[in-house]
């Protein structure tokens, strides 16, 4: 690639920076004020091609000669400026009249002057194809391919293509030179359909953004808006338009690894060029008188002052340029000519010579015979420019360079200038256009947007106090001057085109990027190639000179290596400092091995082995060591999901304390989330690891959790502290399930932890295919073994000891409310010495200390049994066999809540029985954990709440043939008998009746797994129906 001049001196300029007031934030900004460092200027040619090609066979074999080579102009059907113009090359150097007359070889730059080439096409198939449909939903790549070929077999050696993409009938091919394609990245491709249904890609867009040098951010738009002539069309292509701009999204930016939060749109460009068959048409116009018109022109009969440039054959085929009548001229014509001009050589001999008028190119602006002039009055009834002056499309900052050649659309194909001779006889219009647009366009849109809207408010505010008029007699003079006269014309839509406007847009522009850096753009030239006949569209491009500058990486790494360093140095001096310093307590604080050596961070934090219900504590030292006060929490790690407020797992807990609490403190007091220290003062963080949750539990015994976490300590201004903690998990009995248990060997589920641990590297659920070791959960027994002992103990030492009184509520020892010890940190305490005890196999008693109470005993007993029940993941009835029991017919599930107040015969309840443990029994190890169970509970209830052998006989001679259970229906008059024996012997089995509905209620939400009902009539009648089944196996058949 060659510039067509040296590019402008560097546009970059450093600018002081005062590092002493830098923040960490800063390293960008330092970076950039170095830029004159890392950054080059540059300048490119970059040519922007579009033609809609119809679908029409050998259109590819024309791409070469007018996009890359720029051929297939007609300076006759074009007004080109080709003595200034830096778009276009001669074959020769030629004269300006030589010029005028066309006879020389002309063609736009190209080759290996161009570093992109930007090429979009349309129609590339057949849109009325009955296939097209079908190639909607195809990804058929052979369209796009026979292009491709076509263009790299033109393009000079080494160009790259940047990238290609075809939706539709729509391609957009992007290629740069050898030396442009190394600095262009963060290419994103995007496709927007508005077709039919307005999402298919018969119309709509194909769009690229590419970054020059990481520094100037190119867009590129081809489209093929909506066709038609009608005035609803007008509407249905503006729609097309903003659905683009809405729709067309880039991937974020990433420079050096570094991504940006969002994608760009096409309005984030430096330069923004919108390309293709945009289908606006001509107004107001008969197509006609348009054609007559134009025809005249491409003949060269229009202006009959001039026969000498009538074309001859020039509506079909290579039309040529001849001379009429000088040309056909005979000899004699000739020698008198020759002698002519020899005695006119010599009578001027004296005569000063003068500038011949021949020699001057007159302006065809103001020729009102030359074609330009039928061009500028044809443009103001152009569609486009009238929605850019009503606002409506491409009005906030896009501009078109001046359109000096004929309308592109629709000639016959084959010909150079005949337009639509069949039998449509379509209108020509510039239905293909190239737009651009800077982001300087853009802002300055922007800003006049904001100043209308700025005058608006004043001139309401005026109206509003009454001065609206208030200057109407001192402006009179001023009416009826130029200004207001064209201030007049132009209110009327329609009438404001001028045409001289547009060669004012080609100058050179200074554009600050979005990266902040300075760069210049030039249209060198805007035409058609008239002479390519293969579509009935003409191809139309444009060359633009772009002036960036480019960012040199390497450069660019040193300089923000040198910046970091000298950030941080500044940094470090005047920013808080804390350190930290974990307290050693035993081998698990900072890591230490047995034999005394570092084995972990400096900074983690080893909580040890932790348990279930066990809290474990460590502390940390934090001393502010710097010169400034220090501000510090602990707060959220970042992450990529939803956060939900949480800064720590449910197993951590982190607070701030005095180190040293005074005397007249109860305890440590926590300080709050954040801390302030002065320099020289010191405080603890104190950092608490305590599961306590069943769920929690379960995920840790299997595996699919861990106890590591990594605390942020954020000190304000300064720098993160990352401080690893962790700890072990302890396996447990707690949230297994009964499958698992049963194959628990002896010694407990630690040692079995241990030895899974040594065979397979991980601990997690206990595999299946190990041997069954029992028929049910040791624990089960174990549980039941001491609640029974226990039990017995407690009755014993209430009749030898007077403070060792039971409880009398029948809900006692199952349920909190009853325990008679208050001490809860003690009570848990037992609770997770007697959880140890069962995971290391090892029988209750060792957790017990010798002066623990039988009492207190049996409750944590009791609260630790039911945490196990709890925890069983299957449950002892499952939900298949909890679904079976509640199809069955059940009399006591029938009844439901009001099974206590009329008890079944006991027949019907032997039966019930009899049904559930059938049902069980399909499940041998849950139907022998039930059975024990629910016998223990029955033996308590019965040792609880005892009844002699003279109720059980009074109750049985006043209900003979009818059995105790039908005693509770007695009538009120029989009840009244207080103080006979019968009363008593009804009162004792009221008390009886009242513990087994209390255990009930409590084992049946412990021991049934199934899904709990949303509605609390629903959940009620559950709830009912599990307390039904356990109560039915704690009464005894005969004996109350």
């Amino acid at each position: 690639m060659e510039p067509s001049e040296p590019p402008p001196p560097g546009s970059t300029t450093s600018e002081p920076v005062d590092l002493a007031t830098t923040n960490p934030y800063s390293l960008h900004q330092a970076v950039y004020a170095r830029r004159s460092e890392y950054v080059r200027p540059h300048r490119i040619r970059i040519k922007v091609g579009t033609w809609n090609v119809a679908a029409s066979p050998g259109t590819d074999k024309d791409l070469a000669s007018w996009f890359v080579e720029g051929k297939g102009l007609d300076a006759q059907l074009a007004s080109l400026d080709l003595s200034h113009s830096a778009g276009v090359e001669f074959d020769q150097p030629v004269s300006a009249a030589a010029e005028l007359a066309g006879d020389n070889a002309v063609h736009l730059v190209g080759g290996n002057k161009i570093g992109i080439y930007v090429l979009g096409l349309q129609e590339i198939i057949d849109l009325n194809a009955p296939s097209y449909v079908a190639r909607v939903y195809a990804s058929d790549n052979g369209p796009m391919q026979k292009w491709k070929i076509a263009l790299e077999a033109a393009m000079p050696g080494g160009y790259q293509l940047v990238t290609a993409e075809q939706m539709s009938g729509l391609l957009l091919l992007v290629y740069a030179s050898p030396e442009v394609a190394p600095i262009i990245s963060n290419v994103s491709t995007t496709s927007v359909g508005t077709g039919v249904l307005g999402y298919l890609g018969n119309k709509g867009a194909v769009t690229t953004r590419i970054i020059l040098g990481e520094s100037t951010r190119l867009v590129f738009v081809n489209c093929h808006l909506a066709s038609g002539s009608e005035a609803s069309y007008i509407e249905r292509r503006i729609w097309d338009m903003n659905t683009i701009l809405s729709r067309t999204q880039f991937k974020p930016v990433t420079f050096s690894g570094v991504e940006e939060e969002e994608g760009e749109k096409i309005s984030d460009a430096d330069f923004a060029f919108w390309l293709g068959d945009l289908n606006f048409r001509l107004d107001g116009l008969p197509g006609d008188d348009i054609r007559r018109l134009l025809m005249l022109h491409s003949r060269g009969e229009y202006d009959l002052s001039k026969k000498g440039m009538r074309r001859e054959d020039s509506l079909e085929g290579e039309g040529v340029v001849v001379s009429s009548d000088s040309a056909v001229s005979s000899d004699s014509d000739a020698a008198k000519t020759s002698s002519t001009a020899q005695s006119s050589d010599e009578d001027d001999d004296s005569v000063a010579n003068l500038p011949d008028p021949d020699e001057f190119i007159p302006d065809p602006h103001e020729d009102p015979a030359s074609l330009q002039a039928t061009v500028d009055s044809l443009l103001p009834h152009d569609q486009l420019r009238r929605v850019m002056r009503e606002r409506k499309a491409f009005h906030d900052g896009w501009r078109e360079g001046p359109i000096t050649f004929l309308p592109t659309y629709k000639y016959d194909v084959g010909t150079v200038g005949l337009f639509d001779s069949s039998e449509k006889r379509r209108a020509p219009s510039w239905c293909d256009r190239i737009l651009f647009r800077t982001r300087k366009d853009k802002e300055d849109f922007e800003k006049k947007i904001k100043d209308e809207e700025e005058a608006r408010k004043k001139d309401a505010e005026m109206k509003a106090r009454g001065m609206d008029h208030a200057a109407d007699e001192d402006e009179v003079l001023f009416d009826c001057g130029p200004d207001a006269d064209e201030e007049h014309h132009l209110e009327s839509p329609g009438l404001d085109y001028d045409e001289y406007d547009d060669g004012d847009d080609a100058g050179d522009e200074q554009v600050i990027t979005k990266e902040g850096f300075i760069d210049r753009i030039h249209l060198d030239i805007y035409t058609s190639h008239q002479r390519i006949t293969s579509s009935d569209h003409k191809p139309i491009s444009s060359i633009f000179t772009l002036d960036y500058d480019a960012v040199v990486p390497e450069l660019k790494a040193k300089i923000h290596a040198e910046v970091a360093r000298e950030l941080d140095r500044v940094e470090n001096e005047g920013r808080p400092v804390i350190t930290i310093v974990v307290d050693h307590q035993g081998l698990h604080d900072a890591g230490l091995s047995e034999n005394g050596r570092q084995k972990s961070p400096e900074h983690m934090v080893d909580l040890g082995l932790l348990r279930f219900l066990k809290k474990e504590a460590s502390a940390l030292t934090l001393a502010n060591t710097g010169r400034v006060p220090a501000t510090f929490s602990f707060v959220e790690k970042p992450t990529t999901e939803e956060s939900d407020g949480t800064t720590l797992p449910p197993w951590l807990k982190a607070s701030f304390v005095h180190p040293e609490p005074n005397a007249n403190d109860s305890g440590q007091v926590d300080l709050g989330k954040e801390v302030t220290l002065e320099p020289g003062e010191t405080v603890q963080a104190l950092l608490e690891a305590l599961v306590d949750e069943i769920p929690y539990a379960r995920l840790l015994n299997d595996g699919q959790t861990s106890l590591e976490e990594v605390l942020v300590l954020r000190i304000t201004d300064g720098r993160d502290h990352f401080i690893p903690v962790h700890a072990t998990w302890a396996p447990t009995c707690i949230g297994r399930s009964i499958d698992e248990l049963i194959r628990v060997p002896e010694g407990g589920i630690r040692k079995l932890a241990k030895v899974l641990l040594e065979k397979k590297g991980r601990v997690g659920s206990i595999p299946y295919d190990l041997d069954v070791h029992s028929a049910a959960p040791r624990e089960l027994f174990r549980f039941i073994e001491a609640i029974e002992t226990l039990t017995e103990r407690a009755l014993a030492d209430e009749q030898m000891i007077e403070e060792c009184k039971i409880p009398t509520d029948p809900g006692w020892p199952f349920e909190e409310s009853t325990w008679k010890s208050s001490d809860k940190d003690s009570r848990v305490a037992l609770v997770v010495d007697i959880i140890d005890s069962l995971d290391h196999d090892k029988p209750i008693w060792d957790a017990f200390a010798p002066e623990t109470s039988s009492i207190e005993r049996l409750e944590a007993v009791s609260e630790a049994f039911l945490l196990f029940l709890q925890g069983l993941t299957d449950g002892i009835i499952t939900t298949p066999l909890w679904n079976r029991i509640e199809q069955a017919a059940l009399s006591s599930l029938a009844q439901g809540s009001t099974a206590s107040a009329k008890v079944p015969p006991d027949s019907a309840d032997e039966d019930d029985k009899t049904t559930i443990l059938d049902i069980l029994s399909t499940s041998p190890n849950h139907n022998i954990c039930f059975v024990f169970l629910t016998a223990t509970l029955a033996k308590l209830v019965t040792d609880l709440s005892p009844m002699s052998k003279t109720d059980l006989e009074v109750l049985r001679n006043d209900s003979p043939g009818r059995g105790i259970g039908m005693l509770g229906r007695r009538s009120l008059s029989f009840r009244r008998a207080g103080g006979t024996p019968t009363a008593e012997a009804l009162a004792a089995l009221d008390r009886r009746r009242a513990r087994e509905r209390r255990f009930a209620e409590v084992f049946g939400k412990v021991v049934c797994r199934a899904p709990i009902p949303d509605k609390e009539k629903d959940r009620r009648l559950f709830e009912d129906r599990e307390r039904a089944i356990v109560e039915l196996f704690l009464r005894r058949r005969g004996d109350g």
